[in-house]
């Protein structure tokens, strides 16, 4: 009885993303397939550790049950945010999906050799980015059985 109640729960994202229209995007995405679970935004790397680490404007940040996380990042690079989380004994059990428009072999394999869960190359198609942000939010919310909050 209580495993169904916490598949329905909603999630908690959070979407390591700089460009307006991505993150205007990956909103309109959430809020078409799945009201319920809660999508929060930070523009940078610097930003999205603070977050994780609930510092400065963020200490009662919930902590994410996924992190959304693009590669080119201002002031901390996509790329240190995954090595950060991933060597955090805390963080690392974080599902990191990288939501990228790198195609580039070598950021591929970086971001697999730092323990990313997922890479996705963004598409450039509005229609086509909504559709691949609907399949990230229902593999993770239907198919993957994510760890317990901290």
């Amino acid at each position: 009885m209580t495993a169904p109640m916490e598949a329905s729960l909603p999630i908690e994202v959070l979407l390591v993303e700089d460009d307006p229209g991505d993150v205007l995007m990956t909103q309109e995405a959430f809020e078409e397939h799945k009201v319920r679970n809660k999508l929060n935004v930070v523009p940078d790397g610097e930003e999205a550790l603070a977050y994780l680490r609930r510092e400065g404007k963020h200490t009662n940040a919930t902590r994410p049950d996924l992190i959304l996380l693009d590669l080119n990042l201002p002031r901390v690079d996509g790329r240190e945010v995954l090595q950060v989380i991933k060597e955090d004994q805390d963080l690392r059990r974080i599902p990191v999906v990288v939501l990228t428009t790198s195609q580039a072999d070598e950021d591929i394999l970086r971001s697999y050799s730092l323990h990313a869960n997922a890479y996705v190359t963004k598409p450039v198609d509005f229609d086509s980015f909504i559709a691949v942000v609907r399949q990230i939010d229902e593999f993770f919310v239907s198919v993957v059985k994510l760890p317990p909050r901290g």
